[in-house]
C-alpha cells in the first residue's frame, strides 16, 4: 500500500504532508445537476417554491460547503479560499449547478469545487422536495483544474 498517499504501510489513513510544496494558483470548476419536472423548474426560476427563492439560498449553501470542505471531508487540507462562485443553469428537465474555486496554496480544489456543487444541489432538493420528492441529484464531476505538480487539464 505504500503507492497510496493518504495510506501508512499498515494501511491506517493518515494526512499527507504538504509542507514542502511550493504555493502556486490554482483552480476547480465542477458541475453536478438536480433533476425534476418542468413546472418544477417554473416555480426554481420564478421563486414560487413554498421554501422560498431557492437559488440564492443555495448559491450562499455552495459557497460555505466550499468553506467548510475540510471539517467534513477528512483528508482534505484547510486552504486559504480567494474566490468561491456558484452558478445556476436552467435546464427543462432541471437546473445545472456550476461552482468554481480558487486559491494560491499547496494543494488543489477540486473537493472544495465538488463540495460546493453538492452543497448546492442539496439545497436545492431541499428546497423543492415539498414539490417534487422524485427529483435526482446527479452528475457530478470536476471539469477542470488548473496549476500543481499534475498540470492543467478539463473534460
Amino acid at each position: 500500500m505504500s503507492e497510496l498517499t493518504h495510506v501508512r504501510a499498515d494501511g491506517s489513513a493518515h494526512m499527507v504532508d504538504v509542507t514542502a510544496k511550493a504555493e502556486t494558483s490554482r483552480t476547480a470548476v465542477a458541475e453536478g445537476f438536480v433533476r425534476t419536472r418542468a413546472d418544477v423548474v417554473d416555480k426554481l426560476f420564478t421563486a414560487d417554491l413554498p421554501k422560498g427563492d431557492a437559488l440564492p439560498v443555495a448559491r450562499v449553501a455552495g459557497i460555505m460547503g466550499a468553506k467548510k470542505t475540510p471539517e467534513i471531508i477528512p483528508l482534505c487540507h484547510p486552504l486559504p479560499l480567494g474566490k468561491i462562485t456558484v452558478d445556476f443553469e436552467r435546464l427543462p428537465d432541471g437546473v445545472r449547478i456550476e461552482a468554481s474555486v480558487k486559491t494560491r496554496g499547496v494543494t488543489g480544489v477540486e473537493m472544495e469545487a465538488l463540495t460546493a456543487v453538492t452543497t448546492a444541489a442539496l439545497t436545492v432538493y431541499d428546497m423543492i422536495k415539498a414539490v417534487d420528492k422524485m427529483a435526482v441529484i446527479d452528475g457530478v464531476r470536476v471539469l477542470a483544474k488548473t496549476g500543481g505538480k499534475s498540470g492543467d487539464w478539463s473534460v
